[in-house]
């Protein structure tokens, strides 16, 4: 009795081996794994296709070129040398013509220098004249108005200059008529000390054109001037 129980135990325990296991974690497992397997499959380029055949066509630009490549080189330089070379005159032309537009006028050149008859000035006396938009006195000084402009002090003098710096033949003293304090004209022949004398701030020059007194910080300015014959004097 005892090996007919053992004889139907041992089928049965076989049979239970072999059947299939339906645990719920167990049938997940295996049912993930198919679904990655399956997505791995599946999961490729819809532009994929089989074999070396290649879906991009590269143009033939061959009928465009040209025969001789050395050819071509020769007609860009030229296209480039004349490029070049209006571009040039273009320049040129545009920078003459912005100098001549730049430059003085005849009238203006006319005015940058005047020539001046000493002749007419008798000794002791002024004349203004207008250059530039300014005015110049021109005075001929007398032997006495020389000697008492060369017995003044330098070191007494705001300004200090001797009267040889400011003349070029001690007779003619050549200046501009403008007050070096704010720009007014001076009177001749008045002030202190026998020379200009400026009544809007009271500044006082000598006969050498040299402030003596008032406000005026300068002497008066001198031009440039030459005698380029006897009884002639160009001023600018």
């Amino acid at each position: 009795m005892a090996a007919t129980t053992l004889r139907n135990t041992i089928p049965r325990a076989l049979r239970s081996a072999s059947a299939p296991l339906h645990h719920p974690s167990v049938t997940a497992a295996a049912t993930q794994v198919r679904y990655n397997t399956q997505s791995a499959t599946d999961a490729r380029s819809p532009f994929a296709q089989a074999g070396s055949h290649r879906t991009t066509k590269i143009p033939d630009f061959s009928k465009y070129r040209g025969g001789s490549t050395s050819g071509n080189k020769v007609f860009q330089y030229f296209m480039v040398g004349t490029m070049g070379a209006l571009t040039a005159a273009g320049s040129k032309a545009l920078v003459q013509d912005f100098l001549v537009n730049m430059s003085a006028s005849a009238d203006v050149l006319a005015m940058a220098k005047i020539e001046v008859d000493l002749s007419a000035i008798p000794e002791g006396k002024n004349i203004i004249l207008k250059w530039r938009g300014k005015p110049v006195f021109i005075r001929h000084r007398t032997a006495a108005e020389i000697e008492e402009a060369n017995a003044v002090k330098i070191e007494s003098l705001r300004d200090p200059q001797t009267d040889a710096d400011r003349v070029k033949k001690p007779e003619w003293l050549v200046m501009l008529g403008i007050c070096t304090h704010l720009g007014c004209v001076p009177i001749g022949e008045a002030g202190d000390f026998g020379g200009w004398f400026c009544p809007c701030h009271g500044s006082h020059y000598d006969i050498s054109g040299r402030i003596r007194r008032g406000p005026a910080p300068l002497n008066l300015e001198i031009p440039e001037y030459e005698f380029p014959e006897e009884g002639r004097l160009v001023i600018g």
